[in-house]
């Protein structure tokens, strides 16, 4: 009898643990190698009703597994008590990937929930396929354009760059395969005079959108520099409270479910940015499925959509989202939403 009675009222319960998802070859980008993601999983478990997410620490932001696990642990009895909610857990998280897999789970168990969808929920249109970007690792301008004719066949290629030499890559590519579109990435990796050195180059390449071309602590001479390529903000740009800074900057903005910390303020930048005038890149972290099938929701009407992470997996979550060559599918409810 005692130990009935100590038993807690059935309530949901939070699960979360960090997954490992091998990459099919090493990825190279201006701050480093990767040879395999490490993710973070959310689970929400109501008897038969389960909402998950999945979120990806970046070092860029000062995060790691174990300090997004410990936030995520650090909530998780408010969530399975009901006090905090899909609708509070702005207020009660900051932003980043902790707080994006828990908005993830709880948009999925709110669907499952309600019999719904995600974008039903979320009051958006029916989803369609859209058109994602596949990414050459930085390299050697030789090996890059190997890497581009292998993937010949896809419309649009992001070049990772941010590195000596990188006027050779892009040229390299593009005798490569002339036909694709091509934006570039540099990941913080280029000062302000190299950057105006470059910009003509990659115009008379046929560049059509520059990526991250200075740190995010030097972007104020972004205002200063004119181009004929948009310039967009990704390691500069996070949630709403951003706008304001990047304008006159930047002209496009690069949305991530990690870095605005869950589809809630994802859905509100996106709205914000356009009101601003910006043009939108949906992208993502390298992680599974999982983690990306909400970004397809975001990407309806995207200028550039970036969500090709689950390709460059040797193995990924099943089910997983449905690529037929760059034409990503809406997830299916088996797997998120």
């Amino acid at each position: 009898m005692t130990g009935s009675i100590l038993h807690p009222p059935e309530r949901p319960q939070v699960t979360v643990r960090c997954d490992v998802f091998p990459l099919s070859k090493p990825f190279t980008i201006a701050r480093g190698d990767k040879a395999e993601a490490r993710t973070v999983y959310v689970e929400i478990l109501d008897r038969s009703l389960r909402g998950r997410g999945e979120c990806v620490p970046y070092p860029r932001y000062g995060e790691t597994v174990e300090s997004v696990i410990e936030a995520i642990e650090q909530v998780a009895p408010a969530l399975e008590t009901g006090m905090i909610t899909r609708r509070s857990l702005r207020r009660a998280m900051p932003p980043g990937a902790a707080r994006n897999g828990v908005d993830l789970a709880l948009w999925d168990f709110d669907a499952k929930r309600t019999a719904s969808s995600a974008w039903q929920i979320g009051a958006l249109d029916v989803p369609h396929r859209v058109v994602t970007a596949f990414t050459i690792s930085l390299d050697t301008p030789e090996a890059m354009a190997a890497a581009a004719i292998e993937e010949a066949h896809r419309p649009l290629l992001k070049l990772k760059l941010g590195a000596e030499g990188d006027l050779d890559r892009v040229q390299a590519v593009r005798q490569a395969v002339p036909r694709a579109r091509l934006i570039v990435d540099a990941n913080e990796g280029w000062t302000p005079g190299e950057l105006e050195r470059y910009l003509p180059k990659l115009a008379d390449a046929g560049v059509e959108l520059v990526e991250q071309p200075l740190r995010a602590e030097e972007d104020e001479a972004l205002a200063r520099i004119a181009r004929s390529i948009p310039i967009c903000a990704d390691e500069s740009c996070h949630t709403r409270e951003d706008l304001e800074r990047l304008a006159g900057r930047y002209d496009a903005i690069n949305i991530k479910l990690d870095k605005a910390g869950g589809m809630s303020e994802a859905l509100a930048l996106l709205e914000a940015g356009r009101e601003a005038g910006f043009k939108i890149m949906i992208g993502c972290m390298v992680g599974s499925s999982l983690a990306v099938a909400p970004a397809v929701l975001l990407a309806q009407d995207a200028d550039w959509v970036d969500l090709d992470a689950p390709l460059l997996l040797k193995r990924d979550r099943q089910p997983g989202l449905r690529y037929d060559g760059s034409m990503l599918y809406p997830p299916s409810v088996s797997l998120w939403g």
